[in-house]
């Protein structure tokens, strides 16, 4: 795993709604990234009630790496860039941790695969946008298309095996 150029340290919201299932009492849902890390425990409650609650879920660090830039830059040019943020379970309390936070669209997207990872995108604080665009300035490099042109096919080649050799009729 190679080291980031640059690491943000935010803070994570989540939200728990009560289900209207027979099978689960609780939906839980990234619902914000702060801009910086509060001073207080994980999984403090924040707000709410048994219907609906937000917690601060804990901290996580955003790394940027170079290589990276180019889908930073896809991100940005949406026009509302996201963070997404993937919870795990932990079968036990509290009920998830966290396990990271992403602006790279192609790797938050490439994590939904797991059956059981809670990965949603919020969208991206403004200070957060402007630092990633300047990272991106700062790295992206643009890779001209380049369209190969196909060899012209050898009819004459096309009944041939390697190496010369010809088929034994029997």
């Amino acid at each position: 795993m190679s080291t980031p150029l640059i690491s943000i340290p935010v803070g994570v919201v989540v939200e728990r709604l009560k289900a209207q299932s027979k099978w689960i009492d609780h939906i839980w849902r990234p619902a914000n990234v702060l801009e910086g890390v509060p001073d207080m425990d994980a999984w403090t409650l924040l707000e709410g009630n048994s219907d609906r609650a937000l917690f601060y879920a804990g901290k996580a660090e955003i790394g940027l790496y170079a290589g990276d830039a180019p889908h930073y830059r896809e991100n940005l040019l949406t026009g509302y860039p996201k963070l997404w943020i993937i919870l795990r379970p932990t079968g036990v309390e509290p009920p998830l941790e966290l396990a990271m936070v992403t602006a790279n669209p192609f790797e938050g997207e490439g994590l939904t695969e797991s059956a059981t990872d809670i990965v949603e995108p919020v969208p991206m604080p403004e200070t957060m946008r402007n630092n990633l665009a300047a990272f991106v300035e700062q790295h992206y490099v643009h890779e001209p298309f380049f369209k190969r042109k196909r060899d012209k096919a050898n009819p004459e080649a096309l009944g041939q095996r390697p190496g010369g050799l010809t088929e034994k009729k029997s």
